[in-house]
C-alpha cells in the first residue's frame, strides 16, 4: 500500500515541451507503469496530440475544457466527468478559451507524444458555453 500525502502545491512542475500555454502538473504516484498527476491549465493551454500504451482516465476536478479524439469532434468537459481514452488512440485534451481545466490524469503504461495541436483545430471548438457537454447530450 502506498499513501501520498498531498504536498499543497511544493511539488508542482511547469510543463513545457509536450504543451501549448501555461500549465503545471503535480505528480502524486508513479507505481510501476502507472503515472497519477493532478494538472491546471490556464485557458486555453492543451497537450500535443499524444497516446498511451494502456489507455488514460482523466477525471475533471474543476474548470471547463475539451478532449479530442484524432478525426473526432472535440467534446466539453466539467467538473465531475470521467474520460476513459483506449489504449493507443490519438488524442489531446486541456481548457476552454474561457476557464481554467484541472484534471487527474491517470495514464496507463508509456505516453508517445506527437505533434502540436495546430491552433485552427483548437480554434474549431465551439464556444464553451454553447457547446454540449457531452456526446450525449
Amino acid at each position: 500500500m502506498i499513501v501520498v500525502r498531498g504536498n499543497g502545491g511544493a511539488g508542482s512542475e511547469r510543463r513545457g515541451a509536450t504543451f501549448t500555454g501555461e500549465v503545471w502538473a503535480d505528480p502524486v504516484v508513479a507505481p510501476e507503469g502507472v503515472t497519477v498527476a493532478t494538472v491546471f491549465f490556464t485557458p486555453g493551454a492543451r497537450t500535443y496530440w499524444h497516446h498511451h500504451e494502456r489507455g488514460q482516465i482523466l477525471q475533471v476536478l474543476a474548470g471547463r475544457g475539451w478532449v479530442c479524439s484524432e478525426g473526432g469532434e472535440p467534446v466539453l468537459l466539467g467538473a465531475g466527468d470521467t474520460v476513459w481514452v483506449p489504449p493507443g488512440e490519438r488524442h489531446w485534451h486541456g481548457a476552454s478559451a474561457e476557464s481554467f481545466l484541472t484534471h487527474t490524469a491517470i495514464s496507463l503504461g508509456t505516453t508517445s507524444w506527437l505533434a502540436e495541436v495546430d491552433q485552427s483545430v483548437y480554434e474549431a471548438a465551439p464556444s464553451s458555453s454553447t457547446a454540449k457537454r457531452s456526446i450525449d447530450d
